[in-house]
């Protein structure tokens, strides 16, 4: 097992990273013992690792816990991350009336994670939570650094909370039930960190693609390791995503306004987040910042990790629109994240709408 610290002071937290951890009894104690639980996963993966997880909090052969252990199963998908839901784990802890002294475990991909950190976010003013990612995205991403919230029909996550999770543990073999469509979008998340902050690392991921699709583990559990460190130094350095932060949300602002304008649920985060990338890249390329080599490097290794090139066809207005609800917008001006090089991500506002415009209409085959 690995372990890397997420170095926020008091709220510092651990990242297990590793083969076979869900069902390791005790370790999960130092953070749940005698409290009373609420395991909240969905309906794809409780089948295959709830009684795995329940198993650490509520061991058999041993006296009972002091605290009680309940569990709530979700619908999956994208479609689910609404205040709906959110409300569905809120009325699960009011129901068993659990106080502010509970914890709340988040078994699932990136849509668990988010919605259940965000119910216990927002329950009693905030409850205390552990991440435990079953998917590559949420694993080298999503889980890692405290963003939580949900979907609204104007635009992607534009609800939300910080809120720190007391520890997160990434077990690598759940990768194993996980289907080719949902690997390959957590791929997206590992291209991004190298893209913005290690140019090594791109260059190893360039070597191993063929590793990371067949899904080997040693190649698998290094790009866990090192995205996790990425995120891990940059969610330091800047928590609330006042600054540098937001170099994370490379291929986002594109990759969220295909999400919306496609339908929820039609494009999975991870494969908009790599189209958006192509995007970003060719952006780039287009004002001048990035190299044309580079940004063919960068077009090559998404189709090798199995990931869209493109967007889909939809509206150009309307993803102008949804881009200009995005949350990076500050004083009505619009910031993206280029690239100057591959391993060097820049958040800016330096370039002209009209190209900006010009360049999504082009790529949407608008006229």
């Amino acid at each position: 097992m690995m372990t890397i610290t997420v170095d926020l002071d008091t709220r510092s937290y651990p990242i297990y990273i590793g083969s076979g951890l869900l069902g390791q009894v005790g370790l999960l104690d130092p953070h749940i013992a005698g409290r009373d639980v609420l395991a909240v996963t969905n309906s794809t993966v409780a089948p295959l690792y709830l009684d795995r997880l329940l198993a650490m909090v509520r061991p058999q052969g041993q006296a009972a816990r002091a605290g009680r252990v309940e569990s709530l199963v979700l619908p999956d998908g994208e479609a689910y991350k609404t205040m709906a839901t959110a409300g569905a784990i809120l009325d699960a802890l009011v129901g068993q009336r659990y106080g502010r002294d509970c914890v709340v475990l988040a078994l699932g991909g990136g849509v668990v994670g988010d919605v259940t950190g965000f119910a216990a976010a927002i329950y009693q003013r905030g409850v205390d939570f552990i991440q435990v990612p079953t998917t590559l995205l949420a694993q080298v991403d999503s889980s890692v650094g405290g963003k939580t919230g949900i979907n609204h029909p104007g635009g992607k996550n534009l609800v939300g909370a910080f809120h720190q999770p007391l520890c997160v543990l990434s077990d690598s073999d759940t990768l194993r039930t996980l289907p080719d469509r949902e690997l390959a979008a957590g791929l997206a998340e590992v291209l991004k960190a190298a893209l913005i902050a290690d140019a090594g690392f791109f260059e190893w991921i360039e070597a191993q693609a063929a590793s990371l699709v067949g899904r080997e583990s040693a190649a698998v559990n290094h790009a866990i390791r090192r995205s996790c460190e990425i995120k891990a130094e940059v969610v330091a350095g800047d928590e609330r995503e006042r600054g540098r932060r937001a170099l994370l949300n490379l291929g986002h602002t594109f990759g969220h306004a295909i999400e919306l304008c496609a339908g929820y649920g039609q494009w999975l985060h991870g494969e908009a987040v790599g189209a958006g990338i192509g995007m970003a890249a060719r952006f780039s390329a287009r004002l001048g910042w990035l190299s044309a080599a580079d940004a063919a490097r960068i077009q090559s290794l998404l189709e090798r990790l199995k990931l869209p090139l493109r967007p889909p066809q939809v509206d150009a207005e309307a993803f102008l629109a949804a881009m200009a609800m995005d949350k990076k917008v500050l004083a009505g001006q619009l910031r993206l994240i280029l690239l100057p090089a591959i391993g060097n991500g820049r958040v800016t506002a330096e370039f002209p709408l009209r190209e900006l415009q010009a360049f999504v209409r082009a790529e949407l085959g608008a006229q």
